[in-house]
């Protein structure tokens, strides 16, 4: 067999496996900020419901995203979710 078709396979085939990990720790990183941000938001009570009723469903989201191997869109999904947690915080 030829090898020199084999090694531009092979280098894409490696390049492809590490760009799933490019935001894999951003990831983690945000949903576990922003599950504690939430629970605190629970604790103190708030007015803005709606604000937190879309952080909670875009942290599902992305935490499905997240056991897919999707990080950049679970990163995305975690840092929009903290902005509505602090609006919800903030009663808007």
């Amino acid at each position: 067999m030829k090898y020199w078709i084999c090694l531009p396979l092979l280098a894409l085939t490696l390049t492809g496996c590490a760009g799933k990990t490019v935001y894999r720790e951003t990831c983690a990183n945000q949903l576990d900020a922003a599950w504690k941000e939430l629970s605190i938001a629970e604790a103190e009570g708030f007015a803005g419901t709606v604000s937190y009723s879309k952080a909670l469903s875009l942290l599902t989201a992305a935490k499905t995203q997240q056991q897919f191997e999707a990080y950049e869109g679970c990163t995305s999904k975690a840092e929009r979710a903290r902005f509505y947690i602090r609006e919800s915080r903030a009663g808007r």
